[in-house]
Protein backbone atom coordinates (compact mmCIF):
# COMPACT_ATOMS: atom_id res chain seq x y z
CA UNK A 1 0.00 0.00 0.00
CA UNK A 2 3.14 2.49 0.79
CA UNK A 3 4.33 2.14 -2.69
CA UNK A 4 1.00 2.71 -4.46
CA UNK A 5 0.29 5.62 -2.22
CA UNK A 6 3.88 6.97 -3.69
CA UNK A 7 3.41 6.72 -6.94
CA UNK A 8 -0.44 8.61 -6.13
CA UNK A 9 1.52 11.51 -4.08
CA UNK A 10 5.06 11.25 -4.46
CA UNK A 11 6.87 14.17 -5.62
CA UNK A 12 10.69 14.70 -5.76
CA UNK A 13 12.90 15.40 -3.14
CA UNK A 14 14.47 18.60 -4.63
CA UNK A 15 16.06 21.43 -2.54
CA UNK A 16 13.19 23.76 -1.16
CA UNK A 17 14.13 27.46 -0.49
CA UNK A 18 13.15 30.20 2.40
CA UNK A 19 11.05 32.90 -0.05
CA UNK A 20 13.36 36.20 0.06
CA UNK A 21 16.98 34.49 0.63
CA UNK A 22 18.70 33.57 -3.00
CA UNK A 23 17.32 30.80 -4.71
CA UNK A 24 20.64 28.94 -4.16
CA UNK A 25 20.99 29.85 -0.36
CA UNK A 26 19.66 27.47 2.48
CA UNK A 27 17.62 29.18 5.01
CA UNK A 28 16.75 28.02 8.51
CA UNK A 29 13.40 26.56 9.67
CA UNK A 30 14.03 25.72 12.96
CA UNK A 31 11.36 26.46 15.68
CA UNK A 32 13.60 28.81 18.28
CA UNK A 33 15.70 25.94 18.74
CA UNK A 34 13.35 23.49 20.58
CA UNK A 35 14.48 20.01 19.96
CA UNK A 36 14.13 16.35 22.15
CA UNK A 37 16.90 15.97 24.29
CA UNK A 38 18.26 12.29 23.33
CA UNK A 39 21.36 10.95 23.96
CA UNK A 40 22.75 9.79 20.84
CA UNK A 41 22.02 9.41 16.90
CA UNK A 42 19.63 8.35 15.09
CA UNK A 43 17.00 8.82 17.87
CA UNK A 44 12.95 7.07 17.62
CA UNK A 45 10.27 9.37 18.37
CA UNK A 46 6.45 7.43 19.05
CA UNK A 47 3.59 8.73 17.42
CA UNK A 48 0.32 7.75 19.20
CA UNK A 49 -2.61 6.75 17.12
CA UNK A 50 -5.24 9.12 18.34
CA UNK A 51 -7.30 9.37 14.86
CA UNK A 52 -10.21 7.82 12.80
CA UNK A 53 -9.68 5.13 10.31
CA UNK A 54 -10.01 8.37 8.14
CA UNK A 55 -6.69 9.69 9.05
CA UNK A 56 -4.98 6.15 9.25
CA UNK A 57 -3.11 6.20 5.78
CA UNK A 58 -2.13 10.12 6.46
CA UNK A 59 -0.46 9.03 9.91
CA UNK A 60 0.98 6.33 7.91
CA UNK A 61 2.51 7.92 5.00
CA UNK A 62 3.83 11.13 7.04
CA UNK A 63 5.46 8.69 9.78
CA UNK A 64 7.09 7.06 6.89
CA UNK A 65 8.29 10.27 5.14
CA UNK A 66 9.68 11.46 8.10
CA UNK A 67 11.48 8.60 9.22
CA UNK A 68 13.66 9.14 6.32
CA UNK A 69 15.74 12.03 8.20
CA UNK A 70 19.25 10.67 8.82
CA UNK A 71 18.82 11.44 12.63
CA UNK A 72 15.11 11.22 13.65
CA UNK A 73 12.88 7.36 13.66
CA UNK A 74 9.28 7.69 13.95
CA UNK A 75 6.88 5.19 14.93
CA UNK A 76 3.36 4.33 15.38
CA UNK A 77 2.12 2.93 19.00
CA UNK A 78 -1.33 2.41 20.31
CA UNK A 79 -2.53 6.20 21.52
CA UNK A 80 -3.31 6.78 25.24
CA UNK A 81 -5.79 9.88 24.62
CA UNK A 82 -9.18 8.80 26.79
CA UNK A 83 -10.68 11.57 24.58
CA UNK A 84 -9.37 13.10 21.45
CA UNK A 85 -11.11 16.32 21.82
CA UNK A 86 -8.96 17.15 24.97
CA UNK A 87 -5.77 15.06 23.35
CA UNK A 88 -4.06 14.96 26.70
CA UNK A 89 0.15 14.79 25.78
CA UNK A 90 1.72 11.92 27.06
CA UNK A 91 5.71 12.54 28.43
CA UNK A 92 8.54 11.28 25.83
CA UNK A 93 5.91 11.05 22.79
CA UNK A 94 3.76 12.81 20.14
CA UNK A 95 0.12 12.08 20.80
CA UNK A 96 -1.99 12.67 17.12
CA UNK A 97 -5.51 13.01 17.49
CA UNK A 98 -8.42 13.75 15.14
CA UNK A 99 -12.21 15.10 16.26
CA UNK A 100 -14.77 17.32 15.11
CA UNK A 101 -13.24 20.27 17.12
CA UNK A 102 -16.25 22.45 15.77
CA UNK A 103 -16.35 25.46 13.56
CA UNK A 104 -13.63 27.60 15.24
CA UNK A 105 -11.56 28.43 12.42
CA UNK A 106 -8.14 26.45 12.19
CA UNK A 107 -7.78 22.89 10.22
CA UNK A 108 -4.45 21.53 12.56
CA UNK A 109 -2.83 22.62 16.03
CA UNK A 110 0.59 21.78 16.86
CA UNK A 111 1.65 22.14 20.79
CA UNK A 112 4.98 21.42 22.26
CA UNK A 113 5.68 21.59 25.93
CA UNK A 114 9.25 23.27 26.65
CA UNK A 115 11.47 23.08 29.44
CA UNK A 116 14.38 25.52 28.75
CA UNK A 117 14.69 24.44 24.82
CA UNK A 118 13.80 20.59 24.87
CA UNK A 119 10.62 19.17 23.94
CA UNK A 120 9.01 16.95 26.52
CA UNK A 121 5.78 15.91 25.05
CA UNK A 122 3.64 17.21 22.02
CA UNK A 123 0.40 17.03 20.37
CA UNK A 124 -1.46 17.19 17.47
CA UNK A 125 -5.12 17.85 16.67
CA UNK A 126 -6.56 17.94 13.27
CA UNK A 127 -10.01 19.33 13.27
CA UNK A 128 -12.32 16.66 11.28
CA UNK A 129 -15.40 19.68 11.43
CA UNK A 130 -13.72 21.37 8.33
CA UNK A 131 -11.95 17.80 7.04
CA UNK A 132 -15.46 16.46 6.68
CA UNK A 133 -16.22 19.90 4.38
CA UNK A 134 -15.68 19.57 0.29
CA UNK A 135 -12.73 22.01 0.40
CA UNK A 136 -10.49 20.21 2.88
CA UNK A 137 -11.72 16.67 2.66
CA UNK A 138 -9.07 15.74 -0.13
CA UNK A 139 -6.11 13.28 -0.06
CA UNK A 140 -3.82 16.32 -0.55
CA UNK A 141 -5.44 18.63 2.22
CA UNK A 142 -5.00 15.50 4.60
CA UNK A 143 -1.34 14.50 4.19
CA UNK A 144 0.08 18.08 3.90
CA UNK A 145 -2.09 19.07 7.61
CA UNK A 146 -0.95 16.07 8.65
CA UNK A 147 2.56 15.99 7.16
CA UNK A 148 3.29 19.36 8.32
CA UNK A 149 1.59 19.31 12.03
CA UNK A 150 3.53 16.30 12.43
CA UNK A 151 6.65 18.04 11.35
CA UNK A 152 6.29 20.85 14.19
CA UNK A 153 6.65 18.50 17.22
CA UNK A 154 10.51 17.72 16.10
CA UNK A 155 11.42 21.47 16.46
CA UNK A 156 10.53 22.67 12.47
CA UNK A 157 8.97 25.85 11.68
CA UNK A 158 7.63 26.77 8.40
CA UNK A 159 9.63 27.67 5.13
CA UNK A 160 7.22 29.83 4.12
CA UNK A 161 3.99 31.35 5.45
CA UNK A 162 2.47 32.96 2.33
CA UNK A 163 -0.50 30.78 0.54
CA UNK A 164 -0.14 33.09 -2.24
CA UNK A 165 3.84 32.04 -3.52
CA UNK A 166 4.30 29.29 -5.57
CA UNK A 167 5.09 25.50 -3.88
CA UNK A 168 8.41 24.66 -2.81
CA UNK A 169 7.84 20.96 -2.89
CA UNK A 170 7.89 20.95 1.01
CA UNK A 171 4.47 20.19 4.04
CA UNK A 172 6.10 23.08 5.65
CA UNK A 173 5.82 25.75 3.22
CA UNK A 174 2.13 26.67 3.33
CA UNK A 175 -0.23 26.55 0.08
CA UNK A 176 -3.72 26.89 -1.30
CA UNK A 177 -2.52 24.08 -3.42
CA UNK A 178 -1.00 21.00 -1.62
CA UNK A 179 -0.85 19.00 -4.93
CA UNK A 180 0.03 21.46 -7.18
CA UNK A 181 -2.64 20.78 -9.30
CA UNK A 182 -4.60 24.67 -9.30
CA UNK A 183 -1.52 25.68 -11.13
CA UNK A 184 -1.07 25.76 -14.98
CA UNK A 185 1.38 24.48 -15.02
CA UNK A 186 1.44 22.20 -12.48
CA UNK A 187 3.55 23.39 -9.53
CA UNK A 188 5.13 21.64 -7.01
CA UNK A 189 3.63 19.21 -4.11
CA UNK A 190 3.77 20.37 -0.71
CA UNK A 191 2.25 17.20 0.36
CA UNK A 192 5.50 15.75 1.98
CA UNK A 193 8.69 16.86 3.54
CA UNK A 194 11.73 18.11 1.06
CA UNK A 195 15.39 17.85 1.63
CA UNK A 196 15.75 20.77 3.20
CA UNK A 197 14.03 19.99 6.04
CA UNK A 198 15.51 16.53 6.13
CA UNK A 199 18.91 19.19 6.47
CA UNK A 200 16.86 20.86 8.97
CA UNK A 201 16.68 18.26 11.25
CA UNK A 202 19.81 17.12 10.95
CA UNK A 203 20.87 20.61 12.02
CA UNK A 204 18.74 20.94 14.97
CA UNK A 205 19.99 17.55 15.77
CA UNK A 206 23.44 17.68 15.36
CA UNK A 207 24.38 18.09 19.19
CA UNK A 208 23.95 15.07 21.95
CA UNK A 209 22.61 15.87 25.12
CA UNK A 210 23.33 14.46 28.64
CA UNK A 211 19.71 13.27 29.12
CA UNK A 212 16.90 12.10 27.28
CA UNK A 213 13.02 13.14 26.97
CA UNK A 214 12.52 11.21 24.68
CA UNK A 215 9.79 7.83 26.37
CA UNK A 216 12.17 4.31 25.54
CA UNK A 217 9.85 2.17 22.65
CA UNK A 218 7.83 -0.07 24.34
CA UNK A 219 5.81 -1.46 21.79
CA UNK A 220 5.06 -0.17 18.04
CA UNK A 221 2.56 -1.37 15.92
CA UNK A 222 -1.45 -0.30 16.51
CA UNK A 223 -2.53 -3.41 18.36
CA UNK A 224 -4.89 -1.65 20.47
CA UNK A 225 -4.18 1.72 19.56
CA UNK A 226 -6.32 4.01 17.11
CA UNK A 227 -10.03 4.21 17.01
CA UNK A 228 -13.22 4.34 14.92
CA UNK A 229 -15.53 6.81 13.63
CA UNK A 230 -17.91 7.29 16.44
CA UNK A 231 -15.74 8.83 18.95
CA UNK A 232 -15.60 11.88 16.64
CA UNK A 233 -19.03 12.89 17.16
CA UNK A 234 -20.42 16.11 18.32
CA UNK A 235 -18.37 19.38 18.12
CA UNK A 236 -16.81 20.84 20.94
CA UNK A 237 -15.42 24.55 20.12
CA UNK A 238 -11.95 25.32 21.17
CA UNK A 239 -10.95 29.07 21.07
CA UNK A 240 -7.55 30.62 20.97
CA UNK A 241 -7.62 31.50 25.06
CA UNK A 242 -6.51 28.05 26.43
CA UNK A 243 -3.15 28.50 23.79
CA UNK A 244 -2.07 32.03 25.88
CA UNK A 245 -0.26 34.73 24.32
CA UNK A 246 -0.55 35.52 20.54
CA UNK A 247 3.22 35.91 20.10
CA UNK A 248 3.65 35.89 16.14
CA UNK A 249 0.81 36.32 13.89
CA UNK A 250 1.67 36.71 9.61
CA UNK A 251 0.24 36.20 6.40
CA UNK A 252 -2.69 38.45 8.05
CA UNK A 253 -3.56 35.79 10.56
CA UNK A 254 -3.75 32.99 8.86
CA UNK A 255 -0.65 31.92 10.92
CA UNK A 256 0.20 32.67 14.32
CA UNK A 257 2.47 30.66 17.33
CA UNK A 258 0.90 31.03 21.08
CA UNK A 259 3.10 30.90 24.78
CA UNK A 260 1.55 29.68 27.57
CA UNK A 261 4.07 30.14 30.32
CA UNK A 262 3.80 27.28 33.19
CA UNK A 263 6.72 29.15 35.10
CA UNK A 264 10.33 27.99 35.99
CA UNK A 265 11.62 27.65 32.39
CA UNK A 266 8.74 25.56 31.12
CA UNK A 267 5.88 26.74 28.45
CA UNK A 268 3.53 25.10 26.05
CA UNK A 269 4.02 26.47 22.43
CA UNK A 270 1.62 25.85 19.37
CA UNK A 271 1.36 26.59 15.95
CA UNK A 272 -2.23 27.32 14.64
CA UNK A 273 -2.82 26.47 10.56
CA UNK A 274 -6.42 28.54 10.03
CA UNK A 275 -8.59 27.64 7.54
CA UNK A 276 -9.95 29.46 4.50
CA UNK A 277 -12.04 32.40 6.62
CA UNK A 278 -15.40 31.77 4.77
CA UNK A 279 -15.33 28.10 5.34
CA UNK A 280 -17.77 28.22 7.23
CA UNK A 281 -20.31 29.83 5.28
CA UNK A 282 -19.91 33.08 8.19
CA UNK A 283 -17.06 34.97 7.24
CA UNK A 284 -14.62 34.00 9.40
CA UNK A 285 -16.87 34.33 12.64
CA UNK A 286 -16.33 30.73 13.55
CA UNK A 287 -12.81 31.81 15.05
CA UNK A 288 -13.26 32.24 18.74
Amino acid sequence: MWFRWRQVVGTGLGLALLIGLPRDGIGSHSWGGYHWARTSNPFTLQLGDNVSTAWDLYLDVASSDWTLSSVLDTTIVAGRVTNPKNCKPTSGRVEVCSARYGFNGWLGVASIWISGKHITQGTVKLNDTYFDTPKYNTPAWRLFVMCQEVGHTFGLDHQDENFSNGNLGSCMDYTSDPDGTLADPDQLSNERPNQHDYDQIGQIYTHLDSSTTVSALLASGRSGGGRGTSETDGEASVGTGQWGKLVRSTNRGRTEIYELELGKGQKIVTFVLWADPDIDGNGGKGRK
